[in-house]
């Protein structure tokens, strides 16, 4: 099958499973079936998928991400020892694991199209990890803490985990307590992470976009938090601060004094 071929299937099977998306018409503009095939899955709910679609998917999946370009961790240059920035999209990079965004559902995203890291990377990652952490949920029982964090499999990311953490949600004046549970988000996934053997990982900027923490205050708390437990811990676990604004390469780079 071709790539386009292989959408149509995609789209198709996903109407199809619900009466009330049957009479909808797939575009003619590939531009527009990508966007129709990205709401379906994010509105799609956890629920088992016959294997032909997993398949025709992870192929799907994996030939959108080589297209969009595979940053290989290898090929970053650290700012210190053991301290990386890297500008670009977290779903393109080859790495053991990379942290998601996440809100206490833990389910991903589910506004059609969103911009958030949360939609983009269960997105990527297809239809399996969204049910994988259905599966968590339900054993755990209770929504998740803030401050603390899970790990699945990547799926058809490149790397090979996903690390997802629930940050602070600010709507009014920052607090202590909120700078606490960022901080709280960092050292969960690191313990995690060297739980599971994890030699590198790439951290987003938790809490900062639809969170709204504040830029500059988040990379203090993240860079402060990882360094004492680098210091602590003597792990070995190489870190990628991963940004995608402009606004916070500048202000990671000014921190790590890296200019």
């Amino acid at each position: 099958m071709t790539q386009s071929e292989r959408r149509i299937y995609l789209i198709e099977k996903l109407l199809s499973e619900n009466k009330q998306y049957r009479e909808t018409e797939i575009p003619a503009n590939s531009h527009e079936q990508k966007q129709l095939l990205r709401s379906l899955f994010n509105v799609r709910m956890p629920k088992p998928i016959d294997s032909e679609f997993v398949k025709i998917q992870n192929e799907y999946l994996t030939e959108e991400t080589k297209q969009k370009g595979i940053t290989d961790f290898n090929d970053l240059e650290p700012v210190k020892k053991g301290i990386y920035i890297w500008q670009g999209d977290i779903t393109t990079l080859k790495i053991d694991a990379v942290v998601n965004a996440a809100n206490s559902r833990m389910l991903g995203c589910f506004y059609p199209c969103h911009g958030c890291i949360d939609n983009a990377i269960h997105t990527f990652a297809g239809v399996q990890l969204r049910l994988e952490c259905a599966r968590i949920m339900d054993d755990q029982g209770h929504a998740e803490e803030t401050g603390k964090a899970k790990i699945t499999p990547a799926f058809n990311l490149p790397c090979k985990y996903v690390l997802h953490t629930v940050g602070p949600i600010i709507t009014s004046e920052l607090s202590e307590k909120d700078c606490n549970l960022l901080a709280s988000c960092y050292h969960s996934c690191m313990e995690l992470a060297d739980k599971n053997k994890i030699k590198s990982i790439a951290f987003c900027c938790i809490s900062t976009g639809e969170f709204h923490f504040p830029n500059e205050k988040a990379a203090e708390i993240a860079i402060n938090t990882i360094e004492e437990y680098r210091k602590k811990t003597k792990t070995e676990i190489e870190v990628v601060f991963n940004v995608f604004k402009q606004k916070d390469y500048t202000v990671y780079r000014k921190l790590l004094k890296a200019d």
